[in-house]
């Protein structure tokens, strides 16, 4: 059912006419019109059900940029027997929100008619105003929907994510950005139909590829072109690829220095110089740079995977990463992108080796499960005269008095006397090390990883 307040946003647009911007006109009135996301809203699933049936659940719409979060709440509207009101969370406050509960309980007790509250922009939402929607979701005052490109387990609420479904969308693939951007040339009556323009496959193609998954990017992009060629006489009907490429710019890169965008690609840099692959890694490192990440913070996990995950299989790699940091501290952007450019390299192509780091953990294990049993006598420093009469330090034996400056001496408190922490990998320079190992502790201290 159609109701006037469910309608606000269509009667919005035509009252805009044509000053609103193109994406703004072209947005589907109907799940016909509606372009991709068929893994949440094709009619067998549980989501286009609800819509249908008009007994939604609470839930959030998050996915990136352009891809019809906005649009399909709006399209919720237009089938929903209940009240829908809409608010965006970047213009709304908690007085806001107050209100609209308030009205909303009202609107169930004389009329029993359910609200729909749709927010925006969750995300831009704090703790305390989060907290004012969660109790009337609970007991069914109101049925949330949000919107968000962030994650919404960084972004909302435990209590209140736990009360939602979260339906993830998809960036649009290039077919289907395609598909949004013809529908717009030939559409004369929200569309740039009445100009009769075409589209160079080429120009098509540029637009689709910078777009990435965007068709507001595509059809702002789209309508600036088109406007550039109406209004030059000798410019013809056909928009060029130096007309988009000119309308477009550059991408924008699909990155939050402080939301998921940052994670995930800092988690592909990472893994992809522990998998010694330095093309991934310096693909990664790239989209950083071009986003406007802080060079120091990569510089940081540099230095981190240069001991966590290289370690002393290339022991220079963690001076090499130190380097690159105090380089990048001292030179700034954009020439700080040599130096984390060489170590990047240095790093996913050095021999990997975590030896040092599992050694570390092993030892702990032992000293958080294990009884803390005193240092050993012959360990301790006798620093005075009753430390000697102590017996402090006595037995020990200083191993550069002795041939190969080793002698074979315990270290550990009695009852970790067979403990193992270390041991070398078989690669890199660490196999040095463990020949020495082999030379001052026999065979059986070296290379028993299996039994750690």
């Amino acid at each position: 059912m159609t109701t006037p307040d469910s309608l606000f946003e269509f009667g919005r647009q035509q009252r805009a006419g044509s000053t609103a911007p193109l994406a703004e006109r072209m947005r589907p009135r109907n799940f016909d019109e509606f372009v991709g996301q068929e893994h949440i809203l094709s009619a067998d699933r549980v989501l286009r059900r609800s819509i249908a049936a008009d007994r939604l659940p609470s839930f959030i719409l998050w996915g990136p940029p352009g891809t019809g979060k906005t649009t399909l709440a709006r399209l919720v509207a237009t089938v929903t027997e209940a009240h829908f009101e809409p608010v965006s969370a970047v213009t709304s406050g908690v007085a806001d929100l107050r209100r609209i509960v308030a009205e909303a309980r009202d609107r169930q007790g004389m009329y029993q008619r359910r609200t729909i509250l749709f927010v925006d922009e969750i995300h831009r939402f704090n703790k305390a105003q989060q907290d004012v929607i969660l109790p009337h979701v609970e007991d069914g005052t109101v049925t949330f929907i949000g919107a968000t490109t962030e994650n919404p387990s960084f972004e909302v609420n435990a209590p209140l994510l736990s009360r939602c479904r979260v339906f993830a969308l998809q960036a649009l693939t290039g077919e289907e950005v395609a598909s949004i951007v013809g529908r717009a040339l030939e559409d004369g009556q929200r569309g740039l139909g009445e100009l009769n323009l075409s589209l160079e496959a080429e120009a098509l193609d540029h637009l689709v590829n910078i777009a990435n998954g965007d068709a507001r990017v595509a059809l702002n992009a789209l309508e600036t072109a088109a406007f550039a060629i109406s209004s030059d006489p000798s410019g013809g009907d056909a928009i060029t690829v130096e007309v988009i490429s000119d309308a477009l710019q550059r991408r924008s890169p699909l990155y939050d220095k402080a939301g998921e965008g940052h994670y995930d690609t800092i988690s592909a840099f990472i893994k992809s110089v522990r998998g010694s692959s330095p093309d991934g890694a310096l693909y990664w490192l790239a989209r950083m740079l071009e986003a406007g990440e802080d060079p120091l913070f990569i510089a940081r996990r540099l230095v981190i995977l240069a001991s966590e995950d290289i370690g002393l299989g290339e022991p220079q790699a963690l001076p090499l990463a130190v380097a690159a940091q105090q380089a990048v501290h001292f030179l700034g952007m954009p020439e700080a992108r040599f130096p984390l450019a060489e170590a990047t390299v240095f790093l996913a192509t050095a021999p990997k080796s975590n030896t040092a780091y599992m050694a570390l953990e092993r030892a702990l294990a032992d000293v958080r499960g294990k009884p803390n049993d005193p240092v050993p006598l012959h360990l301790r420093n006798a620093v005075t005269g009753l430390m000697r009469a102590m017996d402090y330090g006595k037995g020990y034996r200083y191993s550069h008095d002795y041939t190969g400056h080793f002698v074979e001496q315990e270290y550990l408190p009695p009852s970790l006397r067979d403990a193992r922490y270390y041991f070398p990998a078989p690669q890199g320079k660490e196999r040095e090390i463990e020949e020495r190992m082999r030379e001052w502790w026999g065979g059986d201290a070296a290379n028993q990883a299996e039994s750690a």
